[in-house]
């Protein structure tokens, strides 16, 4: 039903409440009623934040990969078997936990070479604080970063070929 501005409409106990939208929501057992909006909890899965992180880490020119060497190899291996793997390759290299409210993350990442360390590490941090924030609304209280690699350029991947059968 639509309320009409100005239109009095009854309340259970006989008195009159104004059906503007400005008015006060009608108290059930003598509380207020929150808006809409905040009646119930959203809870947000460790699985979620690391993805966002994960990608939002990614997208940094200087990240080579994420996750250390055995991580990736046995990653790449999962992956072209096709597994059910607990961890998929967006999450590799992150760990988050969350509380209610905050959110702190922990990530492995393989710089390429030639690249100041310093300043990959501090585009991560933003572009991860600001893609986990405004995907989550969670305050992201650290992001600590670990530099497992470097990536030279006349290095293979270290990825198994697959194999012909």
């Amino acid at each position: 039903m639509t309320e009409t501005p100005g239109r009095s409409l009854p309340t259970s106990s006989g008195n009159e409440q104004s059906g503007s939208t400005d008015a006060p929501r009608r108290p059930v057992g003598g509380k207020r009623l929150p808006e809409p909006g905040a009646r119930g909890r959203t809870t947000i899965a460790d699985g979620v934040v690391e993805k966002i992180a994960g990608l939002a880490a990614r997208d940094v020119v200087g990240v080579h990969a994420m996750g250390g060497g055995l991580s990736r190899t046995f990653g790449a291996v999962r992956d072209r078997v096709g597994s059910g793997s607990s961890k998929s390759s967006a999450t590799r290299g992150v760990k988050a936990e969350v509380g209610e409210v905050q959110t702190a993350l922990d990530l492995e990442i393989v710089i390429d070479y030639g690249v100041s360390i310093a300043d990959v590490a501090r585009a991560v941090r933003e572009n991860v604080v600001s893609a986990v924030e405004r995907m989550t609304g969670l305050e992201v209280v650290e992001v600590n970063i670990a530099v497992g690699d470097v990536k030279l350029p006349d290095e293979e991947e270290e990825e198994p070929e697959p194999r012909l059968q």
